[in-house]
């Protein structure tokens, strides 16, 4: 058994002297890949994300929602323009006028805001829903994107037609005053 041992030994001494001798013998140096300058460089996306057109959809959803249901500036303005109704308003002046003179310009002034919100609503979701047309091609824009363009777009028009009702008088005009 002793003699099994040192013959093992020696044949496990013996081939990693031959590996050892192997690699020292071996004049080639392995290599490795230097990158190239280019590849330095941080790497572009080349798909892009589709956030700013995504952004795009989101505002003009939220332009459209904020025509169909008033704005701080439209607020603000109908408040002026209130004001400055009653002061141009003369005491003497007719119980028509003065109702157009206080309320009808204010009534008018909400609904230029609100179709002004609606148009840029429109507007945008327009822009987004053609802009693939004349980005990169075989480029897909995704599906969530789309819906939401189509929601700004539908809600321009709405209220879009909304303000032009209010604004001509046909949806809730002034009360006649004879």
């Amino acid at each position: 058994m002793a003699t099994n041992a040192v013959d093992e030994t020696e044949a496990t001494k013996a081939t990693t002297d031959e590996k050892a001798v192997d690699t020292t013998e071996s004049d080639e140096v392995p290599q490795t890949e230097v990158p190239a300058a280019a590849d330095d460089a941080p790497a572009k996306e080349e798909n892009p994300s589709g956030v700013g057109q995504g952004a795009a959809a989101v505002v003009s959803a939220a332009l459209g929602v904020v025509s169909l249901t008033g704005s701080w500036i439209g607020t603000v303005a109908s408040a002026r323009q209130n004001l400055v109704g009653q002061l141009e308003t003369a005491q003497n002046a007719g119980v028509a006028q003065q109702i157009q003179a206080v309320y009808g310009d204010a009534w008018q002034t909400t609904a230029l805001w609100g179709g002004l919100f609606a148009l840029i609503a429109l507007v945008v979701g327009v822009v987004t829903l053609a802009r693939p047309a004349f980005g990169t091609p075989g480029r897909i824009q995704a599906p969530w994107i789309k819906s939401v363009a189509w929601a700004g777009v539908a809600l321009g028009v709405i209220g879009l037609f909304l303000a032009v009702l209010k604004y001509t008088g046909i949806l809730l005009g002034l009360p006649s005053a004879s």
